[in-house]
């Protein structure tokens, strides 16, 4: 098991490497990028002084500077060179300036990351702390009434989109009944209130984007949960155990659930990305500055190194997600042996 994960931990680089090269190619070959956009943006401001000061035509730009421009958005080189180039600065830890802020794209990362981080860890937490045990209960009591009127609230909160629900919530909770504000992370007086007050602010801001965030997420960890579950009672090993005297307590704890634990552990490291992603909806509707509205706004800016600095973060994550869940779902299946 030992050798496999060191395979996969090997394969890391070369996969980070596919994936941000086709990437890199991508911005390359898509219209519209920064170097049209920055033509277009100084020709729009020559034509606009020159009918200001004389009523003519504004002039184009000279192949002077159109080299210059070329070369601050490294468009002078080839396409692989240029690759090449963004790759040694990865390398050495560094992601690049982003053309529109004119920052280090790690340091517009860093800002962005606790934003994410708290949204990211909080729903993880809150979903499968809430999700397995209520998959539970619904697996053993099928068809009573808890289980009809809990999967009534989980099939609504499934088949309404997350970003619908917020611009709902938005409407009546903050708009209508002023119960919540209307966007932000936190208050603008924020650094001056005190311990108890920031956390009140904090919970009071992210009340209705965690419930947005949670309503897919909640819904298909229920239902995975319990349906693996009934399965799982259903077998022969479970009635086995019952008829040897095992309490049915006993096999469902012991037994059945950590066999129905398995596809939750399979699907845990690809939730690892919630951390960076975030939903660039939802963070738009309640104005949430995270990664999910900066990689939006990146891509309509065409600001191709955040873009990419982005890309390269959330595969890098999602693949330590992959190995972490084979690692789960080894210690928690004894008859799993990686080779």
């Amino acid at each position: 098991m030992r050798d496999y994960f060191i395979r996969r931990f090997l394969l890391i680089p070369p996969t980070l490497l596919g994936i941000t090269l086709i990437v890199f190619l991508i911005t390359r070959v898509v219209p519209g990028g920064p170097l049209e956009r920055a033509i277009m943006e100084s020709q729009q401001a020559e034509q606009a002084s020159s009918r200001a000061s004389s009523g003519g035509q504004g002039m184009a730009l000279s192949e002077e500077q159109l080299q210059q421009l070329k070369a601050y958005y490294g468009f002078d080189k080839p396409a692989i060179v240029s690759y090449g180039l963004w790759l040694g600065k990865v390398v050495r830890g560094d992601l690049g300036n982003s053309y529109r802020y004119n920052e280090p794209v790690w340091d517009i990362i860093k800002s962005r990351f606790p934003v994410s981080l708290f949204y990211g860890l909080i729903t993880l937490f809150i979903t499968y702390a809430i999700s397995i045990p209520l998959g539970i209960v619904k697996a053993i009591k099928h068809r009573s009434l808890v289980d009809n009127v809990t999967s009534i609230f989980i099939f609504m909160g499934y088949a309404v989109p997350g970003y619908v629900l917020g611009a709902l919530l938005l409407l009546f909770f903050a708009a209508r009944l002023e119960w919540f504000p209307m966007g932000g992370f936190v208050s603008y007086e924020f650094p001056d209130l005190t311990l108890w007050g920031k956390i009140g602010d904090l919970a009071n801001h992210a009340a209705l984007p965690l419930i947005c965030y949670l309503v897919g997420s909640f819904a298909v960890t229920t239902l995975l949960m319990k349906n693996h579950l009934m399965d799982n009672l259903a077998a022969d090993y479970i009635r086995t155990a019952i008829a040897k005297g095992v309490s049915f307590r006993s096999a469902v704890l012991k037994h059945a659930l950590r066999n129905s634990l398995i596809p939750i552990a399979t699907t845990f490291g690809q939730n690892i990305t919630l951390l960076v992603s975030g939903s660039f909806l939802i963070e738009t509707i309640f104005d949430i500055n995270g990664f999910g509205l900066l990689g939006l706004t990146s891509i309509f800016d065409r600001d191709y190194p955040v873009v990419m600095g982005i890309i390269f973060l959330a595969s890098l994550l999602l693949l330590l997600g992959n190995i972490l869940s084979d690692a789960l779902v080894a210690l928690i299946d004894p008859r799993i042996r990686f080779k």
